[in-house]
């Protein structure tokens, strides 16, 4: 039996977390490629549709990556986004997706090492804890 890999679609802000991952490219830092990357202009761009869609496509965790709060490039969209996951978090909980597969973290166009590590420890969490409840759901009907 083949070891679970999971699928982590991660949307990054343009700005900062996904320079911090360019830096770690550039830099030749691995992380793990379980994570499908999508960039956004903003973290607070990302819609709580856009998560769910995620989870029903088949991943098993959602990471969203933006600027520390008092660095966002529109102001407040990093706050925005903050609002907008404890509320999603919530509503995925009744869904039983709970805190450990769905992340918020304030990551800056400097830190790859923090977005390498933040890769790695998401991985092996949502390894740990297997595929997402949604996907056997789905698999059953």
């Amino acid at each position: 039996m083949s070891e679970f890999e999971p699928k982590i679609v991660a949307f990054f802000c343009n700005w900062c977390t996904f320079t911090a991952a360019d830096l770690a490219g550039t830099s030749r830092m691995t992380y793990p490629p379980n994570l499908k990357i999508i960039r956004v202009m903003c973290s607070g761009m990302v819609d709580p549709k856009y998560v769910i869609k995620a989870f029903l496509d088949g991943a098993d965790g959602v990471l969203i990556g933006g600027c520390w709060p008092g660095d966002c490039h529109y102001i407040n969209g990093n706050l925005k986004a903050r609002r907008r996951v404890a509320h999603l978090t919530e509503i995925l909980s009744q869904y039983g997706i709970g805190k450990d597969r769905f992340w918020l973290r304030w990551i800056a166009a400097s830190e790859g090492i923090m977005l390498q590590e933040v890769a790695k420890e998401m991985t092996e969490k949502i390894k740990a804890i297997g595929p997402s409840p949604i996907k056997n759901q789905q698999e059953a009907a």
